[in-house]
């Protein structure tokens, strides 16, 4: 932890999870926006800006912050938005990075092709370091999970959320609450969403440019090692060529779409389309039972519509830990106007006219590849994963190529692979491109690790202590392993395998709030302690995950966090709980932090 986060000041993160596949095909994704709106001010002077306006910055650190002491400060972002000065002092780069730009021998020290959390995330650790940085962006800064992912579709499960809320009569009477028709603008839920979006968009290219990074506009592409190219298709006024030292790879992923279905963006589309929310069909189909649709499953119920799920695999929910998916089945399935058809898939899709005629669906048996059924429907969603984004790149020029998923192969370290299987060197790729971990923010922390790897300090991360997170109402949350897998290694491992689990009805803070269905549990090591994977569906379980989360990050043990002291009520309660029931076999005799 103190290598990924050194005490240096940083805009502050907000995290949020965009919706993607498990693994490669169903597991969501997460992204971070500062908040603020920064004027040029002093940066400390170990940190090399890129570009003319960043040189002339820096002809001129002396000058004091506003309305701060002149000693070296820093922007931090606070979670209102507002800018203030801190002071504080960075750790100094590694000279040898700072001086190759500074000779004159690459443009800069760092390019990334591609800007969404990942690449800034990136940007922001390279540029603490002393680094000279340029990132080459072709769509929207933020990426996916900004402009068409996590963030905008955080605001429609808010709004829609609100509706379910307040049109939950028995519910609100429970607790004495009287509420009278509810209503909603679908516009206006719309506009939530977008204006979300684009705010955090500008708050994250304000961050950039506050500390010098570039921003070039364009589709790029190796030349050869060190150098890129990037343009713009019909625009020769945009483009160019960079060298640096280092490059990383950041360019993302878009919806896959299995053949058979084409997108119309109307009656027809994924998640792309969907959140813009341009009309509500009163029938949708969604091909696909993962984060991507069950968090629009959610929208869509609460605001009228009726769905159907259509998935591949034998079971609803696949890739999430068996007894967590019937919990969820219970709570956000069978009390909504919500069915499913398992084991088939949609071989054949006609689009329709909104209003006029229907989406037709042909449905065929997994296993026989025969046609089953013939579904009508208003709408179909396309909610089948994402396909990494890495067409164009001419990895050739670098000897290096794709895997035939179209992913760029890496090694632990987030260096790229050449077609001889050795590193190519100064060459990184991160987040979706690469494939290890689907999530937005698994993406920010892959693009630290890489910087700390190209400046000679040695990290791998550990992609089992990243959490996920599925923003229903009520939320289901996860890190780690699911019972299934931690069944299967303790059998090859030989070691004895405790489970504990606790309900959100025995804690009061979730029963104060009248929603005490939900179950959290925990897969660990009896002989050890480690802790294999928590499993939460509950109130808040996407923020209770990360307790667990860390504890595996920073390999405790369950004898190290049963102690820990919760605030009473809370739901965090819930995870306190989870500890303490955990036991391990001839523990150790072990003294509490504190006891005497």
């Amino acid at each position: 932890v103190e290598t990924l986060r050194p005490p240096l000041l940083r805009p502050r993160h907000f995290l949020c999870q965009h919706s993607s596949a498990m693994q490669t095909s169903r597991i969501s994704q997460v992204s971070k926006a500062c908040g603020g709106l920064p004027t040029p001010l002093r940066v400390p002077h170990v940190v090399r800006l890129g570009g003319a306006a960043a040189a002339a910055r820096n002809a001129s650190s002396a000058a004091p912050c506003f309305g701060a002491p002149s000693a070296p400060c820093a922007l931090r972002f606070g979670p209102s938005g507002t800018r203030r000065a801190v002071q504080g002092v960075r750790r100094a780069a590694s000279p040898s990075v700072v001086a190759s730009a500074a000779a004159g021998k690459y443009d800069y020290d760092l390019v990334i092709i591609g800007c969404g959390v990942g690449g800034h995330g990136a940007a922001l650790h390279a540029v603490e370091q002393g680094m000279k940085v340029a990132v080459i962006e072709g769509h929207d800064i933020g990426g996916t999970c900004v402009n068409r992912g996590c963030v905008p579709s955080k605001a429609l499960l808010a709004a829609s959320g609100r509706v379910r809320e307040f049109k939950a009569e028995q519910h609100l009477k429970s607790m004495g609450i009287q509420v009278g028709s509810v209503s909603f603008d679908r516009q206006g839920i719309a506009d939530h969403a977008s204006d979300l979006a684009m705010n955090v968009q500008g708050n994250l290219k304000r961050s950039l440019e506050a500390i010098g990074v570039d921003i070039l506009t364009g589709s790029a592409k190796f030349t050869a090692p060190h150098t890129v190219k990037y343009s713009l298709p019909g625009r020769v006024d945009v483009g160019g060529e960079v060298t640096a030292k280092d490059i990383i790879i950041a360019t993302g992923s878009v919806p896959f779409v299995p053949p058979g279905i084409p997108i119309d963006g109307k009656t027809v589309f994924t998640s792309d389309h969907a959140l813009k929310l341009e009309w509500l069909p009163q029938w949708v189909a969604i091909i696909g039972s993962g984060y991507i649709g069950l968090e629009f499953a959610d929208v869509y119920t609460a605001l009228g519509t009726e769905v159907t799920f259509i998935e591949a695999m034998d079971n609803i929910m696949p890739g999430f830990d068996k007894e967590i998916a019937r919990v969820a089945e219970r709570l956000l399935i069978k009390p909504r106007p919500i069915d499913y058809q398992t084991g088939v898939i949609a071989t054949k899709v006609t689009p329709g006219v909104p209003g006029v005629k229907p989406v037709t669906i042909e449905l065929t048996d997994f296993k026989t590849k025969k046609v089953v059924d013939t579904l009508e429907v208003d709408a179909c969603m396309v909610a089948t994963g994402r396909a990494p984004f890495t067409q164009g790149l001419n990895l050739g020029a670098i000897n290096a190529e794709t895997d035939r998923r179209g992913f760029v192969p890496v090694s632990e370290k987030m260096e790229v692979l050449g077609k001889d299987g050795k590193v190519v060197p100064n060459v990184y790729c991160i987040g979706d491109a690469n494939g290890k971990y689907m999530l937005a923010h698994a993406a920010s922390a892959q693009g630290i690790s890489a910087i700390e790897n190209m400046l000679g300090r040695p990290h791998v991360l550990n992609h089992n202590s990243i959490p996920a997170a599925c923003f229903t109402h009520p939320e289901v949350s996860f890190v780690g392993v699911t019972q299934e897998k931690a069944e299967e290694m303790a059998k090859e491992q030989g070691f004895p395998l405790g489970i504990v689990k606790t309900s959100f009805k025995a804690n009061s803070k979730a029963l104060a709030e009248k929603e005490g269905d939900g179950l959290a549990k925990m897969m660990y090591n009896k002989g050890t302690g480690e802790i294999l994977g928590v499993h939460i569906i509950g109130l808040h379980a996407a923020d209770l995950i990360h307790e667990a989360s860390n504890a595996i990050a920073t390999k405790q043990t369950v004898l190290d966090i049963k102690f820990n002291v919760h605030a009473h009520p809370t739901l965090s309660e819930v995870l306190d709980e989870l500890f303490k029931q955990a036991h391990v076999e001839k523990a150790p005799a072990k003294v509490p932090v504190g006891a005497k």
